[in-house]
């Protein structure tokens, strides 16, 4: 494996020069902390990044999860990884003070996990699966759940997964069929079964706290008859833990992410599973995309944080590997020259790190809108963080799910033949970052979520404000000859997404919904270059601004030049693809919709 994994001075480039994170604990909720405690959590990602979750990579891939006798037994290097990861307070970090959280801002909690998860993302799941649950629980529970749950999972004694899926209902929540039957208690019993659920079973926590989605007896049908249950795999009983009939069924063989078992899990086989209710009856969907939308950013960073892991990989491998010539020196039978000096090489290695870096910086955008959505003192403030978040976060998970498949593979691509083996980590690093696109909820999905829902659905007022918070941004740029056509690069490409936008609109109001969602994925890959391009262009102008500073930066100096020459690179290589992602989107002409008359003709 490669020496490196991932970049801090480009982490600390993001946070604290070009997005501002330490303007948050300006806020009295944040106030505890500075870059003193921001550089000690970072510093504790990485430790245990070095020491544990990276030297386990391949050996966990290698020796996965196996069920023996109802009971899932998981790599060794979990439980220890578990273990530190917990007591050295990052599991309950982003909780409150009460709950033996730190209050730590958002945007430094998905910086440590992109640390974290470019050595081992699999591992990563287990403690990201638990939060959200917890944070559910903190959210809807009563006082009395919240005491009962909340100390054993964010002390690291208990974990957690959410269980949406089923067999016959796929990404159709309203089609689920797992029943919740009311007791004299107020409990319900839980039949059913659920499929997929990442880490819902193994050997290193006292026990496992499942939110389940499931429908109490008598509700409507569709998805407004959807409860949201707390479900643990033991249930305390005079004041000791015993099972509460959840039953392991068997783990998913999956292409990658194999150190996390997915699992197909039965409730209530022997009509002993008892449940509790979360929160408001039939309003189980609405809160659970509140953990889904988070999960859904941390989808989107694992994607990038793996493209982190490859663009290290195959850049270290392009400075060692010597082969060829340059192609001016064909002639020239001396020595070889290593493969970082040819121009399409470094045509993919630039393309990685403009993936790479400007995706982190997209996500931590989106991060600090959920930390400002925390601390607004008005609802109206409040409304406008909610709003660019609904908006951003399907975006945000999309790009970088999907482009950080695109870097890994041009990390394959940089190694040649020597990537696709097991010999080195692309191969690994390929399967891992394959099932991204897919975890909550495909690239179709969240692309016909945001533009038939998150546009459409409020007459594009979220991407109104969307389009000022980018023209405030980046107003500087225009005004810096350098960065002007970069700039005007950007504002053209927003001002011709907005006429898409309302080509859109119009087949919207003439109300037939495969025509205006048959090309929804090309919006969004639309709308994540553009974002991109916008984060991009943020940070060539905080690089522009250092090296013109006056001062000696020393070894900076190359930091701020690579910069600019990725920015520009974004710009000329990936920008352009809007135009013809414009043009079929503009495009009356319909060739996917399905022809009755002619059946499938595929």
């Amino acid at each position: 494996m490669s020496d490196q994994f991932f970049s801090r001075r480009n982490i600390d480039f993001l946070l604290y020069e070009v997005l501002e994170a330490l303007s948050l604990t300006q806020h009295e909720y944040f106030s505890a902390h500075d870059r003193d405690t921001f550089s000690m959590v970072l510093d504790a990602a990485t430790d245990i990044a070095t020491q544990i979750a990276r030297p386990a990579y391949v050996e966990a891939d290698r020796k996965q999860p196996e069920l023996v006798d109802g009971q899932v037994n998981v790599h060794p290097a979990i439980p220890a990884f578990y273990k530190m990861f917990s007591e050295s307070g990052l599991l309950s970090a982003v909780f409150p003070n009460e709950w033996n959280g730190t209050q730590l801002p958002k945007m430094i909690a998905a910086a440590l996990e992109s640390i974290i998860g470019a050595a081992n993302n699999p591992f990563v799941m287990y403690p990201d699966l638990t939060k959200g649950a917890a944070n559910l629980i903190l959210k809807f529970g009563t006082e009395a759940q919240k005491q009962a749950f909340l100390p054993p999972m964010l002390g690291g004694a208990w974990t957690g997964t959410m269980c949406l899926t089923e067999t016959q209902a796929g990404s159709s929540l309203s089609d689920v069929m797992t029943m919740a039957h009311p007791q004299a208690d107020g409990s319900y019993k839980i039949t059913g079964q659920k499929i997929f659920i990442s880490a819902g079973d193994q050997d290193f926590s006292e026990n496992i706290i499942h939110l389940v989605l499931a429908r109490i007896d008598g509700a409507p049908k569709g998805t407004k008859g959807i409860s949201l249950f707390i479900v643990p795999k033991k249930r305390l009983e005079n004041d000791e833990l015993v099972s509460n009939d959840v039953e392991s069924i068997g783990i998913y063989h999956k292409m990658g992410q194999k150190a996390t078992p997915a699992m197909h899990l039965a409730f209530g086989n022997n009509n002993n599973c008892t449940g509790y209710l979360l929160g408001v009856a039939n309003r189980g969907l609405p809160q659970m995309f509140l953990m889904m939308n988070g999960a859904r950013l941390g989808v989107g960073i694992a994607g990038i944080h793996i493209g982190s892991a490859a663009y290290h990989a195959s850049l270290q491998y392009a400075k060692e590997r010597p082969q060829g010539r340059r192609l001016n020196e064909k002639g020239n039978l001396g020595e070889q020259t290593t493969i970082i000096h040819h121009p399409d090489v470094r045509r993919m290695l630039l393309t990685q790190k403009a993936i790479v870096e400007g995706g982190l910086s997209f996500i931590l955008q989106c991060c600090k809108y959920l930390d400002l959505e925390k601390v607004a003192k008005d609802p109206e403030t409040q409304k406008s963080y909610n709003d660019l978040l609904e908006l951003l976060t399907p975006v945000a998970k999309t790009y970088g799910a999907e482009m950080g498949c695109v870097a890994v593979n041009q990390g394959i691509q940089v190694l040649g033949g020597y990537g696709y083996t097991e010999d080195f980590e692309l191969e690994q690093l390929a399967r891992d970052v394959r099932i991204m696109p897919l975890y909550e909820g495909t690239t179709g999905v969240q692309a016909q979520a945001l533009l038939g829902r998150q546009v459409v659905g409020n007459q594009g007022r979220s991407l109104m404000a969307w389009y000022n918070e980018v023209a405030k941004d980046v107003w500087d740029a225009q005004d810096i000859e350098p960065l002007k056509p970069y700039w005007q690069q950007q504002m053209d490409a927003m001002r011709q997404f907005q006429k898409v936008t309302n080509h859109l609109f119009i087949l919207a109001k003439e109300g037939n919904m495969e025509v205006f969602l048959a090309d929804a994925n090309l919006y969004m890959e639309a709308f994540g270059i553009l974002n991109v391009g916008w984060q991009w262009l943020k940070q060539g102008l905080t690089a522009h601004k250092a090296l013109h500073h006056g001062t000696d930066l020393g070894d900076d100096k190359i930091f701020y030049i690579s910069k600019m020459q990725t920015m520009k690179f974004f710009f000329h290589y990936e920008m352009p693809k809007l135009q013809g992602l414009s043009t079929r989107l503009m495009d009356k002409t319909q060739l996917t919709m399905f022809d009755a008359k002619q059946e499938i003709l595929l």
